[in-house]
Formats: C-alpha cells, sequence, structure tokens
C-alpha cells in the first residue's frame, strides 16, 4: 500500500504550501526547500509530477489527482503494482524530498536521513510535525526507495521544473531560447587503474565469493581461504615495490603464477559446485569474477613480461565500474580523469535543460542528438553555442539546419569565409556568453557528480538525473528567495514612510 502523498492534514500538521522559511538564510536547504515548495505550491506542476511518480513508480497508468487514494483497487492486475493493499510503504513525495535534498546539499543518505528525522522544516516538507509526530525514518528505508527513480523518471520531471522555471524568470512560450553546450569528466568512484591492482580485485573477490560456496557442499581446496588473500597481497605488494625500482620480471612472473594457480583451482570448484547441484544464480558472482582473473592476467604477462604495447580498446579500468573510461580532456594539472563525460545544455536563464552520459564516442559524436532532444523537449531553442571539441563538418552542417545560430567554432586555421562566420555579430555574442556554461558545470559538480559513488551504470545515471533535477529547483528557489527579499525591503520601506527632508 504506498501514496503519493496524504491529503489529510492531521493535528498539528502545518500544509506545504504554507511553511513559512527563511528567505535571508544563505543557507542552501532553505534555497531547495523554497524550490521544492514552488513545485508544490504550481498546482499544474504539482499534478503532473504526482502523476509521472505514480505512473513511473506504482505502474498506474493515470493518476488520481488526489496522491493516490483514489486509484482503482484493480489496477494491481496485469503485472502492475496495486497500490491499495499489503504494507504502508514511503510515500512517493517523502522519496522525492530527500532525494533532492541528498543531491542539492551533496551529501549522502546518513545525512539526509538525519535532516528527515531532526530538521523541524524538512519534517514538515515530509507531512509531519516536528514534536508531535514520532515517525522517524531508517538509513535503510530512504537508500533503497531513492532507487526508485530512475534517470527516466528524473528527466522528465526535470524537464516540467525547466518550463515553470523558464517562465518564472520571464521567458514566454514562443520566444526565441538561447543555449550553452558544454561537457565535463564526472570521475567513477574507482582507484587508479593498473594491470596488477585490478587483477589483485579479482582475485580477492573470487576467493571471498567461492570460497564459502565450497566450505558449504564440503568440497576441499579453500581450508584456508582467510589466509590465502594475505598471501596474494603480499606478491601485490611485492610486484608495486619492485615497480617503483624500474621492475622486476621475476616478482611479477610469480604474482602472475599464483593468480593463474588460483584461478585453475576455481576452475574446478566451480565444475564441483555445479555437480553438487548448486544454483546457477548463485555462481554467477564466483564465474565472473573468474573470468576478470582470466581477462587481466593476459595483459600483465603481454605488457611486464613479454614488453608489448596493450590497445586501448582491450583496456579493462575497472571491474566494479565496468562503464569508467579513461578520459584525456587536456585540462591543465589534470593530465586524466578516470570517469564517463556528461554533455549538458544550459539555457540563458541558468536552467540545464538537458544532459546526455557520453558512455561511448567523443563530443562531437553527441552535438547533434543533444541539441535535438533539447529541441524536443523546448520547442523556441534557436540559438546554441558549443567548444571546439564539438566540432566537425557534418554536425555543423546539421545543426545549421537545426538552429537559426550555431557558435560551433571551427578547428585549425580558418579561411576567409569561416573569419566572416566567426565574426558575425550574433556568433560573436554567442561566443562571448559561452563561458558562463562553466558556472553551471561547476554549480552541478557541487551537487554529488564530482564523483559518483552510486555502484553501476543504472546508478550512474540516476545520481547525474538528480543531481540535474536538484540543480534547476535550487536556481528556482533562488529566483523566489530573491523575489521575497525586495518584497520584504518594499515592505519595510513602506512602514518607514520616506525619509525626512534635511533643514
Amino acid at each position: 500500500m504506498r501514496t503519493v502523498q496524504e491529503i489529510q492534514l492531521t493535528l498539528g500538521r502545518t500544509a506545504i504550501e504554507d511553511i513559512d522559511l527563511d528567505v535571508r538564510s544563505r543557507d542552501d536547504i532553505p534555497a531547495i526547500l523554497l524550490g521544492i515548495q514552488f513545485i508544490y505550491r504550481t498546482e499544474q506542476l504539482r499534478d503532473r509530477v504526482f502523476g509521472l511518480l505514480e505512473s513511473r513508480i506504482l505502474g498506474l497508468g493515470k493518476s488520481s489527482g488526489n496522491g493516490g487514494n483514489g486509484s482503482d483497487p484493480s489496477a494491481g492486475e496485469s503485472g502492475r503494482i496495486n497500490p491499495a493493499v499489503g504494507r504502508p510503504g514511503m510515500q512517493l513525495w517523502n522519496i522525492l524530498v530527500p532525494g533532492l535534498l541528498k543531491q542539492g546539499l551533496n551529501c549522502d543518505c546518513d545525512r539526509v536521513t538525519e535532516l528527515a528525522n531532526k530538521h523541524a522544516d524538512v519534517r514538515r516538507f515530509l507531512g509531519l510535525n516536528a514534536t508531535l509526530d514520532e515517525q522517524v525514518f531508517s538509513y535503510r528505508t530512504v537508500n533503497r526507495n531513492l532507487k526508485l527513480l530512475t534517470p527516466d523518471l528524473l528527466a522528465e520531471i526535470n524537464q516540467l521544473v525547466v518550463q515553470e522555471g523558464h517562465a518564472l524568470a520571464g521567458y514566454e512560450e514562443g520566444d526565441p531560447l538561447k543555449a550553452r553546450c558544454d561537457s565535463f569528466v564526472v570521475e567513477t568512484n574507482v582507484h587508479c587503474p593498473t594491470d596488477v591492482s585490478l587483477l589483485w580485485d579479482a582475485l580477492r573477490c573470487l576467493v571471498r565469493s567461492i570460497a564459502p560456496l565450497c566450505k558449504g557442499r564440503g568440497i576441499a581446496g579453500w581450508r584456508q581461504s582467510a589466509r590465502l588473500p594475505k598471501t596474494l597481497k603480499q606478491e601485490f605488494k611485492r610486484v608495486r615495490q619492485a615497480k617503483r625500482r624500474q621492475g622486476n620480471p621475476e616478482r611479477v612472473r610469480s604474482y602472475l603464477e599464483a593468480a593463474l594457480e588460483i584461478a585453475q583451482r576455481a576452475e574446478g570448484a566451480l565444475a564441483a559446485l555445479e555437480r553438487a547441484g548448486e544454483d546457477e544464480g548463485t555462481l554467477g558472482a564466483a564465474r565472473s569474477y573468474l573470468g576478470c582473473v582470466q581477462l587481466l592476467a593476459d595483459p600483465v604477462e603481454r605488457r611486464v613480461l613479454r614488453g608489448e604495447k596493450i590497445p586501448h580498446e582491450e583496456k579493462v579500468f575497472s571491474i566494479f565500474e565496468e562503464h569508467t573510461r579513461w578520459c584525456v580532456k587536456g585540462k591543465a594539472g589534470v593530465p586524466v580523469e578516470p570517469g564517463v563525460p556528461v554533455c549538458i545544455v544550459e539555457s540563458e536563464h541558468r536552467f540545464v535543460m538537458n544532459h546526455e552520459v557520453t558512455w561511448k564516442g567523443s563530443d562531437a559524436d553527441v552535438a547533434v542528438g543533444i541539441v535535438e532532444g533539447a529541441q524536443g523537449l523546448y520547442a523556441g531553442l534557436s540559438s546554441c553555442s558549443f567548444d571546439k571539441g564539438f566540432h566537425s563538418p557534418a554536425n555543423r552542417t546539421r545543426l545549421g539546419e537545426l538552429l537559426s545560430c550555431h557558435a560551433m567554432p571551427r578547428k585549425g586555421r580558418l579561411s576567409k569565409a569561416a573569419k566572416e562566420t566567426e565574426g558575425a555579430p550574433e556568433f560573436a555574442a554567442a561566443r562571448q556568453a559561452h563561458p558562463a556554461v562553466e558556472s553551471a558545470i561547476n554549480n552541478l559538480e557541487c551537487r554529488g557528480p564530482d564523483r559518483v559513488t552510486d555502484r553501476g551504470a543504472e546508478g550512474f545515471g540516476r545520481m547525474i538525473g538528480l543531481a540535474v533535477l536538484a540543480a534547476n529547483v535550487h536556481r528556482v528557489g533562488r529566483i523566489v528567495r530573491d523575489r521575497e527579499i525586495v518584497r520584504d525591503r518594499e515592505r519595510e520601506r513602506l512602514k518607514t514612510g520616506p525619509l525626512p527632508l534635511a533643514a
């Protein structure tokens, strides 16, 4: 039994639209809460957000518009979740609010759980009373429910928020909209990858996953499984020390032989476990790590012992975050970044309209696609600026068909015609405004994507989408807060009256 939000207020609770926030505070929490309050106060926006939460999480085709309390009891048929039966689950509104706070403050689930349990204003936004209600949220509850916010759902909510944010900033539908596009690397939570260190990761995980299964089935060969990782760690340290001393092939060969011996023993154990009737799903993790050991042992032998150069496409940078790329952006002081590039399109009103995670390819491969996606969401987009990294003849031709002005500078020496094109007033104005996109990138990095700690490609996409949405909600809150401050100053001026004239 799960609803979007409880409509009926109980004793001591305050309606979200009536919560009084401190607009003079310079902290991020009131600004984010003001943005959330704007979503709730705008009835049409709130209903559409509630409808998306209901349809994407509960699997209902239509929103009842009243927080899910009017859902059809038969909606649980055909594999859909029935919100009218079962134990009470976390309300969908109470999933979105902590998620926005988590990314907006760049904190972890422990801190956002503490805020949900102890912060008076946050509890009011969750439909609770700061003193009378004894309901508390656990870390596990918050962490598990945040995973229900999929990247696609967050992108749809972000579109609604940006549209209302543009209207709040003074943009009228139908007017031409200018934007700027750039990319940055979001680091994954991995250590500096080397062949020997990745092989060590695969070995210790292989032993940890297969030893308990063998002990449970009485299969011999893993009696000293607690000691084995320590022995392998000593071999790994010897190889690492030898590398600092200009290398020692004998130590590498000893380390590689130990790794292959463990892999051969694990291969036999897996066959024995399969004959013993072990479930294939249970053996999946051990098989995966065994494949990693066999895959990573080959480049160690080829590179160190044979002196071969490993092609970039054959290199592995993490066995845990397999989507990690070796990104070289050419920035001063940052030679390489292990992560994934993310491309964003920011509007002239400082809202991130669209973003795309570049799992493969370069900036030039996503330039047209991200502009087409942004135009599909916001029809008024007519101008966009880029860096040189996005340039290609095909991109310039296609963007010329999509946009009235595409400020994409060419690489290399310019021809006379190219100089005339890039010297046009519209092109020069777009290029002059383009560096402001770095502020949006820095703002996003302050919302968590500086280094993603969520696991897997889905967790990576979820954190990026939630950070973009939180940044836009924060921007809405800033606009509301600035206007409230102006109104407060005007009220104070009217109370005090005009200053007396000097004698």
